[in-house]
């Protein structure tokens, strides 16, 4: 799913314009998947799954560990994020919406999931062929592993 996640952030961050006193990138897919979610789950079960994959991202990006998800989905970043560079935002994104992107096919399954983010990003003709790739190969590493 970080796969996945990187080419989604990567799509969103491209032509945005990047200041340092307003990181605009961060988020975006984000925004766009909360959209999403929110109207299939509810907002309660993207902010739990929000929640879980800032505690998983921040694990690998030490900075992730001070921003907080509000009640409607948000994030709050604090200020140090706008001196960061657009190149470790980015990163640090990606590793977020990977994470989220495999707590959500734990809850919704790996062919819904899919079809949300094709339906999110019909633009990105990778999204779908490249995710079964990715998960294919998951598949076969565990059948693998239990012969």
């Amino acid at each position: 799913m970080r796969d996945i996640g990187k080419l989604l952030v990567a799509h969103e961050a491209q032509g945005r314009p990047f200041k340092k006193n307003a990181p605009a990138v961060f988020g975006m897919a984000v925004k766009k998947l909360r959209a999403l979610v929110f109207a299939l789950t509810g907002g309660s079960a993207f902010v739990s799954l929000l929640s879980r994959a800032l505690v998983l991202a921040g694990g690998e990006v030490r900075w992730l560990r001070a921003v907080h998800v509000k009640l409607d989905g948000s994030m709050e970043c604090p200020p140090a994020v706008a001196q960061l560079d657009k190149d470790e935002i980015v990163k640090a994104e990606s590793i977020l919406v990977g994470h989220f992107l495999g707590l959500l096919v734990t809850f919704i399954g790996e062919a819904l999931t899919l079809r949300l983010l094709s339906d999110a990003w019909p633009e990105v003709r990778r999204i779908e062929s490249g995710a079964k790739k990715v998960l294919g190969k998951s598949r076969n590493e565990k059948t693998k592993e239990t012969r």
